[in-house]
């Protein structure tokens, strides 16, 4: 097997201090206090460099996804503008029109949206159950298998007499496997297809690859592309793209603690901790180079973010800056 990089994927954002400064900049543009002075010196400090635009361009594009969210009423138009583009359009600069509408009320923001993304966006939003950011959903299948899935995720279910084929449209989900059930179960994503064999798996999908977890039983993993396989044992994972897939490594207990409400930090740094904390709440939540490697261990309740920071705050050489209700950074205590 060919080695390759197989870590999640991210779109590459301005440093911290430039992001913060942006973020401090539009705190103060929106509050009573400014002043047409106040003004020119943003324009100033925008005009410096191409940096200060693409960190003030991040944060403007936080707080429109944050604000229209908080809106029932464009939340239900948005839903019903994908899912007209879903049933009308058929040309992709139809599906692209109807990107827009929905970018006009605010829920995708700005941002530039290829057709893969497109299609996923479309699908979560049909998708037979889902979750929104925050929430944890268990539920039981007709087959008897067991299913949590976690924040913001979608899946499909399609069970039939010769197949039952559940599809991670986004997000992740965690699978108890019914016992006894004579049609295979497979798990479809972006990147190949699980087949599970009496088994308790999760399964995470990134915009780049899919990290697969085996807690009992085993699962066979299968690219998209060119049918690699590889079969993963208990207490194991892999993270396979739709060509390779990784070495398999250790499987921690942190992968299937979230079904229970629980974040778990085995001795992590305090970046992986914050990174997988922001999954739970809107808006942006970050920490300051100067204390991203502190170690973490304990056990954070993943139903009340804030409450976890306060836990942070208490136990490490950390503040907590509230720049703005959605634009939260974890920094060095002075």
């Amino acid at each position: 097997m060919r080695s390759a990089d197989l870590s999640p994927q991210s779109s590459e954002a301005p440093d911290f201090d430039c992001l913060e400064e942006a973020a401090q900049w539009f705190a103060l543009l929106r509050s009573d206090e400014v002043t047409e002075q106040d003004r020119s010196r943003w324009q100033e400090w925008l005009d410096q460099h191409a940096s200060h635009r693409a960190a003030w361009q991040h944060v403007e594009s936080v707080g429109r996804r944050f604000q229209a969210l908080q809106s029932d009423k464009q939340r239900r138009a948005a839903g019903k503008a994908l899912q007209s583009a879903s049933g009308l359009q058929r040309s992709r600069r139809r599906a692209l029109g109807a990107i827009a509408v929905v970018s006009a009320a605010g829920v995708l923001g700005s941002a530039v949206v290829n057709e893969a993304r497109l299609r996923r966006t479309l699908a979560a939003w049909r998708a037979d159950y889902s979750t929104a950011t925050g929430e944890v959903r268990e539920f039981t299948l007709a087959d008897g298998t067991h299913v949590w899935l976690n924040t913001a995720s979608a899946l499909d279910v399609d069970y039939r007499p010769s197949l039952r084929r559940l599809r991670l449209i986004e997000g992740e989900v965690l699978i108890e496997t019914a016992h006894g059930a004579g049609a295979p179960f497979v798990v479809d994503t972006e990147h190949g297809r699980l087949h599970a064999l009496g088994t308790r798996f999760s399964v995470r999908q990134f915009e780049d690859a899919t990290l697969v977890a085996v807690y009992s039983g085993v699962v066979e993993v299968r690219t998209a592309n060119g049918g690699r396989t590889q079969v993963i044992e208990a207490d194991h994972q892999a993270r396979f793209t739709r060509d390779v897939i990784g070495p398999v490594e250790q499987a921690g207990r942190a992968g299937q603690a979230w079904a229970r409400g629980v974040l778990l930090a085995e001795n992590i740094p305090l970046r992986e901790l914050v990174a997988e904390l922001a999954r739970y709440r809107r808006g942006h939540l970050s920490c300051a180079p100067e204390v991203a490697e502190i170690r973490v261990m304990g056990a954070y309740p993943l139903n009340d973010p804030d409450r976890v920071l306060a836990m942070l705050e208490s136990a490490l050489p950390v503040r907590v800056q509230r720049t703005l209700p959605w634009w939260i950074t974890i920094q060095a205590r002075s």
